[in-house]
């Protein structure tokens, strides 16, 4: 009587189980892209295209999810993608087996409330025992950045070549990296341009010192590589713009219009004049750059691209050390950019300026190669993965093992935690360690291990205080991760502990469940305008004449 009609409602324990389900069905179809042994997903949309690719993130974005409670879980993969860069689907599949052990406690009528106190409690006690284990690095030397960014490409596609890229990706933070006020290291990822080709293969992915731009010299008579260049960077177009007021011209002699279009001449002249005083012998233009500027910039040797991208432009301001000019006029020398080579090359199909040798950049290029579109674009998030993993650890320099060696030291802790405590949330902080155990065991099925021996082994070990053991998957047994060169920041760690637990917790919250029913449109009169009349809804008279006549 109260709501629409056609809309649905779910109450109580219906609504409680729908949203659980829908999770763990999400949880489910990332499951076996975990881990080191882990299988690819073929995604393909609307369109045909198609997306190979074992990241988390790209699985649940393609998949164009309903659910509303399903799409919490890819939330809560973008989240985790933002955050940390890595860990993506761990985050979703822990989020999964929290909320399927949760859905035992409902059974035997355990209040939600209770359930998300007790996991509430457990997410803290872990993310102290991470605290408590983790390993501090220097992260001026780059041997746990690179293992740890082999550890984060170790389950893509571009594996085979997880060392060089691993060392590339490296270089590129080290490259951007700075000092803050307070004493500690940032980096920001967008100041590393990512550039894809396709064409050769993944081995062939460089790291350039400055910038690459997809675009060529603009005029063919221009030099095609210039060293030490003076590079001057444009927000302003070297054209003759039209007046913003509308003007006419009344020309009554062949002589005026040869005037007038020598006027234009020396306009152009004039401003290529000013950027050649300034000693500049590369133009970087963010607008156009007309014709005759081109050919009065080829004459004097300058080399020129147009159109390039605002963020290139600033991308360039941080690598060359040059300022964006927007009034031509203000053009000075101590603006220009410097570089040891600028140089247009054929890249693939395509020819691409490379802007190279920059003395300190604070913005660089990796250029990345890959045999074909679907190759590239997933060597690209690799890449992108291994790069905010260095990230994380340069802003966060501590380190945990990998293996899921960090999930059984944690179960573990939280076992002892729950005896200490006295009500009902106990059961909650057990089931929460027992997820975190469920993470070694999806390794181990992944790995096409015995998942129950395995886990045993891990229990038994961790017991013992041994508190790196885990999962080597490609020996197959229980193995001291920190030999095997297995690492992951610590940032990531405790970052899949918060997104899973909260997601879990808002899930389990929910009692009721409203879907609206959606609006339809009113019928088409016969007339084809709104309803009234054949024009609309007052007839012809609504335009003032009398009600449904004629005016």
């Amino acid at each position: 009587m109260v709501l629409r009609e056609g809309t649905k409602r779910n109450r109580g324990k219906d609504a409680q189980h729908g949203n659980i389900m829908a999770a763990k069905v999400v949880a489910e179809s990332v499951r076996s892209a975990l881990g080191p042994k882990s299988m690819d997903k073929m995604l393909v949309d609307g369109f045909g295209d198609v997306t190979i690719t074992s990241d988390g993130r790209t699985i649940l974005d393609e998949m164009d999810i309903q659910h509303p409670a399903a799409k919490m879980l890819v939330e809560v993969a973008k989240t985790q993608d933002k955050e940390a860069g890595d860990g993506t689907t761990s985050a979703v599949v822990l989020a999964g087996q929290l909320l399927s052990r949760a859905e035992e406690l409902l059974d035997k009528n355990i209040h939600p409330t209770i359930i998300i106190e007790g996991y509430k409690q457990a997410a803290q006690k872990a993310l102290e025992t991470l605290d408590k284990i983790a390993i501090p690095i220097d992260p001026k030397k780059s041997d746990y950045l690179k293992k740890a960014a082999v550890t984060s490409m170790g389950s893509k596609i571009v594996s085979e070549h997880k060392d060089y890229l691993a060392d590339i990706a490296v270089k590129a933070l080290q490259a951007i990296a700075e000092k803050t006020p307070e004493g500690t290291m940032k980096a920001d990822i967008d100041d590393i341009k990512v550039e894809k080709k396709t064409g050769g293969s993944v081995a062939e992915t460089t790291f350039i010192s400055g910038i690459v731009l997809d675009k060529e010299i603009v005029h063919s008579g221009m030099p095609k590589r210039v060293e030490k260049a003076k590079i001057a960077l444009l927000d302003v177009s070297l054209e003759n713009e039209k007046p913003e007021l509308d003007a006419k011209l009344t020309i009554e002699s062949p002589a005026q219009i040869e005037a007038f279009l020598k006027q234009e001449e020396a306009m152009l002249k004039a401003m290529i004049d000013t950027i050649l005083a300034t000693g500049a012998n590369v133009v970087i233009c963010q607008k156009g750059i007309d014709d005759l500027a081109q050919h009065f910039m080829t004459r004097k040797g300058i080399v020129a691209i147009r159109r390039a991208k605002k963020s290139d432009m600033e991308k360039l301001a941080r690598a060359t050390g040059g300022k964006i000019i927007s009034n031509i006029d203000a053009l000075a020398s101590t603006d220009l950019g410097e570089a040891q080579l600028v140089e247009e090359r054929k890249t693939g199909d395509d020819k691409m300026t490379y802007i190279e040798g920059c003395k300190n950049p604070k913005s660089v290029t990796l250029l990345i190669r890959a045999s074909n579109p679907r190759l590239t674009a997933e060597a690209e998030r690799s890449i992108h993965d291994a790069l905010f993993v260095i990230k994380d650890l340069i802003e966060d320099p501590r380190i945990v093992a990998g293996g899921a060696a960090p999930e059984l030291e944690m179960a573990s802790a939280l076992r002892k935690y729950a005896q200490t405590l006295p009500g009902r949330e106990q059961i909650a902080v057990a089931i929460f360690a027992e997820a975190l155990e469920e993470l070694a065991v999806i390794l181990a099925e992944n790995a096409g291990l015995d998942s129950v021996d395995l886990l045993t082994q891990l229990r038994a070990s961790h017991e013992k205080g041994q508190t790196w053991a885990g999962i080597n998957a490609s020996a197959g047994k229980v193995d001291d991760m920190t030999k095997q060169n297995v690492y992951e920041p610590l940032a990531v760690k405790k970052q899949i502990i918060k997104s899973a637990n909260e997601a879990a917790s808002m899930i389990l919250k929910i009692d009721d469940v409203i879907s609206t029913a959606k609006m339809k449109s009113p019928p088409m009169p016969p007339g084809g305008g709104m309803p009234g009349g054949p024009m609309g809804g007052m007839g012809m008279g609504g335009m003032g004449g009398m009600p449904g006549g004629m005016m």
